[in-house]
């Protein structure tokens, strides 16, 4: 497997073998592409109940809420939300890819995948962020910013995502 480079992720995004809707080419970094933050957000409700992970099964709608936001979001610290990047991302069956956070955000404590980096080759979505504020002090978070970097891999053989996010289009 080999991470694709500046000139190879523009190739292919020039040939349709990788679309991302919309691009912006000022996002395309040496070996990266930044996605930016779309302004529709999942919260969680005030509960005190215990939420038992026993199965894959999981209804986030009995302990979140989605909202759209029109300025910013204000994430605490150690508060957790999901948020959605605007650009819908398409990859081939043989390119898989790597969301990583900003180190410029990072260094005030931001996370913005917290596990989930991964993305399976022959995806076609919008990519959801598990956002967490890790530092000391809140963070205001505006939509549109560049919030994230995707880092693209060609895999060895093929390969196609076919599970229960497949057309996520909101968080």
């Amino acid at each position: 497997m080999a991470i694709l480079t500046h000139n190879d992720i523009l190739q292919k995004i020039k040939a349709g073998i990788i679309k991302i809707e919309p691009f912006n080419s000022k996002n395309l970094g040496p070996a990266s592409i930044d996605l930016t933050l779309d302004n529709k957000f999942r919260v969680f409700k005030n509960v005190n109940e215990i939420v038992h992970l026993k199965t894959d099964e999981f209804n986030f709608d009995e302990t979140s809420e989605t909202i759209t936001i029109k300025d910013y979001i204000n994430l605490m610290p150690g508060q957790t939300i999901l948020g959605i990047t605007k650009e819908k991302l398409t990859l081939p069956d043989t390119i898989c890819g790597w969301i990583q956070g900003r180190s410029r955000f990072a260094r005030i404590g931001l996370m913005v995948h917290i596990t989930a980096s991964f993305i399976q080759p022959g995806v076609s979505n919008k990519q959801v962020l598990e956002m967490n504020n890790a530092g000391p002090i809140s963070i205001a978070i505006y939509p549109g910013i560049a919030i994230c970097q995707i880092i693209l891999e060609e895999t060895t053989g093929q390969g196609k995502y076919q599970g229960k996010f497949k057309n996520q289009n909101f968080p």
